[in-house]
């Protein structure tokens, strides 16, 4: 074949493709609220992953467009935002920060026949007593934070008095208890606690807590907040001089969040995450380390998890409905269960029983500011202290089973 008639042909495919009806994405996400940098992150990541796959073609011959609604963190806000995306047409939903409001959307996606992705969801409810058929969670859960964290903590912190502060929603009951359990603090009569709303927390809210913390005997302080709510309460602990007095652990921690407190205040926490921009070096993954120079070069910042989550969502989606030469949800959902691939790091799949995503989580601490500052864009937050094997960190069967149990629910996903 000549190469004017090659060329000419691979223009009519191409051509092909951007003429095809796309197949369109529907991200909720929060743009406002107390989670909003966790949204944007979520949004750049996925609008990377399209990019990347229209450019090769997209998905069954037909390009990838992304729709999106602002879910504010609200999970009423969220739910009509599903009924919104479906009605424009969406083949499949994604997004979340607050686990509210991905399992509220989740249902409402199942009843539309959808798929729902949660990006960053970790309440065990999620994939746990309100799991179902239509839910797959991109993140580990509360109780894999805990596992890494707590092996960590009772490691080098044994015997110590904890008090928690905590957000008066799932992923805030289900972190603390998680963690609770891993680090043996379950006496809330040795290892207090205080519950702070959400959403619309005030800072006397969190002054309060932080203020019962202060005058106690507390060793460990857990922070069982996100987003702004964090930094607003780690403001507080620094006017108190707590982050000095004491340990302070956040079970979830993510990049945004110590870039709006600052490293000086955020100097020396614990916390985790499945990943970080450093996890890629770190596990030998070319894909990943391809994704932090394409995101670095594109946004002129590094990548946080929650880019990664909605990042990897979108390819994983994308990925299934060409391996099932479908896009229909019981198609996709067939070939995503005990599915196993690498990504943006080491093996990672999806469990057939609870569709919960098992992969490596890592325990981190926030590096000091002179170190942090080194880096290209002085991001260069997290120190990774300890990991552990998403097989170890995951809930078993027998556990999922029991707790489905509890809580009235079938032994089999719905």
């Amino acid at each position: 074949m000549k190469r004017t008639t090659l060329l000419a042909l691979m223009l009519s495919c191409c051509a092909a493709v951007q003429a095809a009806d796309p197949i369109k994405l529907g991200l909720n996400y929060p743009r406002t609220g107390s989670y909003k940098e966790e949204g944007l992150a979520q949004m750049r990541g996925a609008l990377l992953a399209i990019d990347e796959i229209n450019a090769r073609g997209g998905v069954l011959g037909r390009p990838l467009e992304l729709i999106s609604r602002n879910s504010a963190s609200r999970p009423e806000k969220a739910v009509a935002n599903v009924d919104k995306m479906t009605d424009e047409g969406a083949a499949m939903l994604f997004g979340g920060v607050s686990s509210a409001v991905a399992i509220a959307a989740s249902k409402r996606a199942k009843e539309h026949g959808l798929l729902y992705f949660g990006t960053l969801t970790y309440s065990n409810d999620t994939t746990g007593k309100d799991g179902h058929r239509y839910m797959f969670r991109e993140c580990n859960n509360a109780w894999m934070s805990a596992q890494v964290l707590g092996q960590y903590l009772n490691q080098n912190l044994p015997g110590k008095r904890y008090f928690y502060v905590t957000s008066d929603y799932t992923w805030g009951h289900t972190s603390e208890s998680s963690l609770r359990q891993a680090t043996g603090t379950t006496d809330q009569t040795k290892h207090p606690g205080v519950k702070t709303a959400f959403p619309g927390a005030r800072l006397s809210d969190y002054r309060k807590a932080l203020q019962q913390a202060a005058n106690s005997d507390t060793e460990v302080l857990v922070l069982v907040l996100f987003g702004e709510d964090l930094v607003r309460a780690m403001r507080i602990a620094d006017e108190l001089g707590l982050n000095t007095k004491m340990q302070i652990a956040v079970p979830n921690l993510t990049q945004s969040m110590v870039e709006l407190a600052g490293p000086d205040i955020m100097r020396g926490v614990l916390g985790t995450e499945p990943w970080t921009w450093r996890v890629p070096e770190l596990e030998g993954s070319e894909r990943g380390q391809a994704f932090v120079r394409n995101f670095d070069e594109r946004y002129q910042t590094h990548p946080s998890s929650s880019a990664a989550s909605a990042y990897s969502i979108v390819h994983q989606w994308a990925d299934a409905a060409t391996r099932a030469r479908s896009i229909a949800s019981e198609s996709v959902i067939a070939a995503l269960e005990n599915h196993r691939y690498k990504l943006l790091k080491d093996e990672q799949h999806w469990r057939s029983f609870d569709h919960q995503n098992v992969q490596t989580v890592y325990a981190v601490r926030v590096k000091p500011r002179e170190d942090v500052l080194r880096d290209r864009f002085k991001q260069d937050y997290f120190e990774i202290v300890h990991r552990l094997d998403g097989d170890q960190a995951a809930p078993t069967l027998a556990q999922w089973q029991e707790e489905r149990r509890s809580a009235g629910q079938a032994n089999a996903l719905q």
